[in-house]
């Protein structure tokens, strides 16, 4: 009896279990019954899903190679050539993360994806990296399959606990404004400063919405073990072998600015 009695809920399990994936498999179907705006939103979700899931498999591998794709991109962006960062600005800035080949969102679904590196000022010195990872989803149309090196500087000290956080936000946890391209614009209440680089004509992406995360899986992959991204830019962290090419080049740009003065 004791046994007959507990049957019927495995059936009931199994039968929700079911229909989540009938519910899963069947839900894209019925887009065409809702609006254009909820379309492109359920796009949009299953497109950061499928950019993170691919992207996600070599990250011990090509944790070196972003390291040295991050160096080039600090060199594209503070060449002679005026388009890019002022040194001033390096020099003033409290934090600066570094996202080489941040890939830009499709047609008509802007969604954006990459992998990088934080570091933060401790006095006159720059800390070890920590890992990042950086999305932005704008709704609107966009040219797809765009490549973007990027450099954010973050301005404000005060702020630095919330963008070592497990989210930081940009609109809600802090105004930022592009520092150069066709985007770019003066203004004055911007903590966050966006600096990008793209083979053609830059233009830029809207900023609201774009958010930093730390990159759980980077930090193992660059230091061996679990760490967080704070406990890396609070200054005792040694940044390893692989890490040295970017700390000596953020340092360079730190001693060329004040050679400047």
């Amino acid at each position: 009896m004791t046994a007959q009695k507990f049957l019927p809920k495995e059936p009931k399990q199994k039968i929700a279990s079911d229909a989540l994936v009938l519910w899963s498999v069947t839900r894209p179907m019925q887009t065409s019954r809702l609006t254009s705006h909820q379309g492109v939103r359920a796009a949009y979700v299953v497109l950061t899903f499928a950019l993170a899931a691919g992207i996600q498999p070599a990250v011990a591998e090509d944790t070196p190679a972003r390291v040295e794709k991050a160096v080039a991109t600090l060199n594209k962006l503070t060449d002679s050539s005026g388009h890019g960062m002022r040194l001033e600005e390096i020099r003033n800035a409290d934090c600066i993360a570094i996202v080489p080949g941040f890939k830009k969102g499709a047609a008509v679904v802007g969604v954006g994806y990459g992998r990088g590196f934080i570091s933060c000022r401790n006095g006159d010195t720059w800390s070890a990296p920590g890992a990042i990872t950086l999305d932005s989803g704008s709704l609107g149309v966009q040219l797809g399959g765009e490549k973007i090196d990027l450099v954010i500087l973050s301005i404000d000290k005060e702020r630095r606990s919330k963008l070592l956080s497990d989210r930081f936000t940009i609109g809600s946890d802090a105004s930022a404004a592009w520092g150069n391209g066709k985007s770019a614009h003066a203004d004055p209440n911007a903590k966050i400063l966006f600096f990008g680089y793209t083979k053609g004509a830059f233009a830029g992406f809207g900023l609201d919405g774009a958010t930093l995360k730390p990159d759980e899986s980077g930090n193992k992959a660059l230091y061996g073990k679990p760490i967080t991204n704070s406990e890396i830019v609070g200054g005792g962290t040694a940044a390893p072998a692989a890490a040295q090419p970017l700390v000596s080049k953020l340092t360079s740009l730190l001693h060329a600015e004040s050679a400047t003065k």
